[in-house]
Formats: C-alpha cells, structure tokens, sequence
C-alpha cells in the first residue's frame, strides 16, 4: 500500500488552514499546518518528502519569501500559492521563481484537489528518482550488482546516472560477459521511466522475419503480446545483440524512431557485442542509425581494466555458490589472490562466475585448487602462474583488503571478532578499514 503524500498548508488565518487541511484529508493526503512560514521553514527539509500550500500574504515572512527560500533549499519541491483577489501578477512572479501553480480566493476545493494531485504524482516521482540515485551511488538493492570501488566503476556509474537522467537513445558496448544488460536496468530505473515498460528484445535470437514482427508487428491473430515498439511506449525498449540485425530491419527501427520525434517517446538502449577485435558497432550498423543511437554512449569495461575489483567479485560470487549448496565458501590463500588478478579474464564477469562456483564445488569436495581452475579455464590464463606484472605493494594490499573484507562479512561486523581472528590490534584495524573504505556499518546491516 503506498504511504499517504504529506501535504504542508502554511496559512496565518487558522480558518483557512483548517478547512484546507480538513478536504485534503478526506482526499487522503497527510496534512500538517503552520501558522507562519517561519514555523514551516524549520520542519521542510530539502528532501520533504510531499508538497507545500502557501497564501502569499502573511505578516512577518511572506509567502515570495518563503518560496524563495524552499526554492533554494529544494528546487523540485512543488509549492502552490493561494492568492487574493486581483493579486494575479503577484501570482505569474511567484510561478517564474519556480511555484508549481496557484489558486485564486475564493476556489473550487475541486480545482485544489486536482493541483494537489498533480504536484504530488510529480513529487513522488522527483522522491523515487532521488531514492534510486541514492541507491546507485551507495550501491543498495538492484545498483549493489555494480560492483567495485575501481575508477573504471566509479565512472560507469556516474555515467548511468547522468545518462539515466537524459531523455536520449542509448548505445551501450563493450566485451562479452562484462555486464552490459545490467547496466541497461540500471539506466531505465534512475531515470524519470522507472515506472514505465521494461521491454528486452534479443535480436540475435530470430531470424529476420522472427525478428520484424516480435519489433513491429503485425503479431499473430492469438499472440496476446503486442509488438515491442507498441509495448514499450512511453517506457524503454532494449535491444540485444543490435549487430544482428539485418539492413532490411535497421531501416524499419529508424524509421519508427524517426517517426517518434524530439523527445522520443519510448527511449531505445540498443546493446552491442561485437567480439571480433576487428570489427566495432560502428562497422556492423547503418551510419545513420549508428549516430542516432551513439549520441548517448556507455562502454561497460573489461574486468581486466577494474584492479581489485576481481577479488571483491570472487567473493561475493563464492559467498552466493556456498549458501546455495550449503558449504563454506572456499579461503583465499595471497598466492591465490595474486592470480585471480593477473588473470586476463576473456570472458569477463561471466566467466569469473563460473570460476567461482566451480571454486565452491571442489572445496565441498575438499579438493583443487584456484590455480588449477585458472588454468583450466582457457589457454589466455595458463601463464597467471606467478605474481609478475605489478609491484608486490599493490598485490598485498589487495590482498590484506579482500582478507579484512571477507572477515568482517563472515562476523557480521564484529570488530572484537575480526582483531581476534586476524591479530591485529583495534588502531590498526581501524587504520587499515579506513584505508581500503571499509564501513563497520556496511557489515552489520548485510
């Protein structure tokens, strides 16, 4: 059941404030009243979460005062201004330093309602928008797939945030394995179509004729499914493996892209996974469809490029393998650690998947080793035998992060624990935490 939008009705005339609050509440809306701005500036933070009625005239701090001031602590803040007769001019200034509307006394309590109800559906949105945004950045909930405190991370996730933010299409690329679906999830749920249609379409799963009309119709007379371009109207449709396509079928998605406009109403993420080294997004689309789509652009990075990210990744992966089949999850010994970052993982986070269950099946087994898997694994990894490459520096502290990480997990963020498990003395603990970005707090909420 969604929370009632909080209503504050700012009013000096107690009569007016009353009957105000009494109709909203009947419309179901959480209302609270003050009798000054004064009083409503100390309760209305800039992430208040409902909307502000407001007359102009009041003594002490009128109400383009106040407005200024909620404008300046929260710009999306929808407040509505109660005007006097003939103060109309007065009302025009208020809407041009950001007011959401207003109301002329005496008004319709209909009139009201339908405005409350607008600026709240717009404040629900800024709040779930905001919510996700936070999500993302402290990576909560479906955002903690984005995984890793690497720069190439950092960047990625200030591009979906930025680019959630636009209303554009979007081309995402990069290597097979390393995340790309995610990252176009991501981007529909921190922009303003969160709520909208989530539409996935791989095209390189039809053949061309399969393909045209799962995108444009027309469907068979007993498919109860609409074609993609239909079902995603207004939301965000996602095309995989956008290479696939054939020229016939770029040139029917362009023409309905063009048909769409400026802005567009369905936003398209189209998802390229070009695997030849020779051959770029570029070289596989139509020039003009490539632009159009490209304008946006996200390259999701190899997990070669992303440094200790590699270990934090093996751990959680070998953490979910454990509690799936009831096991321990397997240690990580430094000789160990040091290969799973020489790795040259060509198959990205995939294939560090799957590294990791196997990991967790021969520990059950209590045999193998994280050596024997690399190699295994493909011809690429068979020299990530030794920890040449990189300064030994840099290896030991990725190490003693991952060790320092997966104890704190394993206690729950018990620091008593972790000192005595790791012999370490309190200060230094809270040293080293402080150095790798380790939060006590992160552990005890998990």
């Amino acid at each position: 059941m969604q929370k009632a939008m909080k209503i504050a009705i700012v009013d000096d005339e107690q009569d007016m404030r009353q009957s105000i609050s009494q109709w909203l509440a009947l419309s179901g809306y959480d209302t609270e009243t003050f009798p000054s701005a004064e009083d409503a500036l100390k309760a209305l933070g800039p992430d208040y979460p409902g909307i502000v009625i407001s007359d102009i005239k009041m003594p002490g701090m009128d109400g383009m005062q106040f407005l200024r001031k909620l404008m300046g602590s929260d710009s999306a803040l929808p407040v509505i201004m109660i005007t006097g007769h003939g103060d109309v001019p007065m009302a025009v200034e208020a809407m041009r330093l950001g007011a959401f509307d207003f109301l002329e006394k005496p008004f319709d309590p209909e009139r009201m309602n339908k405005l409350a109800k607008k600026a709240a559906n717009a404040r629900r949105l800024v709040m779930d928008n905001r919510q996700l945004r936070r999500e993302l950045s402290d990576g909560g909930q479906l955002m903690k797939k984005l995984i890793g405190i690497s720069p190439a991370m950092e960047r990625l996730r200030e591009d979906i945030l930025d680019l959630g933010q636009a209303d554009g299409h979007v081309l995402i690329d990069g290597e097979t394995g390393t995340g790309k679906t995610l990252v176009a999830h991501a981007l529909h749920a921190v922009g303003a179509r969160a709520g909208k249609r989530f539409v996935l379409v791989s095209c390189g799963a039809m053949d061309e004729d399969a393909l045209t009309k799962r995108l444009f119709g027309p469907m068979n007379p007993e498919d109860s499914q609409l074609p993609a371009i239909e079902e995603a109207r207004g939301g965000t449709l996602v095309l995989e493996d956008v290479e696939a396509m054939s020229d016939a079928v770029q040139g029917k998605l362009l023409n309905a892209m063009n048909e769409q406009g400026t802005p567009a109403e369905t936003r398209i993420v189209a998802i390229c996974n070009m695997q030849e080294a020779e051959r770029t997004c570029e070289d596989a689309l139509r020039s003009d469809l490539f632009y159009r789509l490209a304008a946006l652009r996200i390259t999701v990075p190899p997990l070669r490029q992303r440094g200790e990210d590699v270990l934090t990744l093996f751990t959680t992966f070998t953490e979910q393998f454990s509690e799936e089949y009831g096991c321990e999850a397997p240690k990580v010994a430094a000789q160990e650690a040091a290969q799973l970052l020489q790795a040259p993982w060509p198959g990205n986070v995939r294939q560090l998947i799957n590294v990791a269950e196997r990991a967790v099946l021969q520990s059950r087994r209590g045999s193998g080793t994280i050596a024997s898997l690399l190699m295994t694994e493909h011809d690429d990894m068979q020299a990530v035998v030794t920890t040449e490459g990189k300064p030994l520096k840099e290896y030991v502290e990725a190490f003693e992060r991952m060790l320092i990480d997966n104890t704190m997990r394993r206690h729950k963020g018990s620091i008593a624990s972790v000192m005595d498990e790791l012999c370490l003395p309190r200060r230094t603990l809270n040293e080293k935490m402080a150095k790798y970005g380790l939060q006590r707090a992160d552990y005890i909420a998990s």
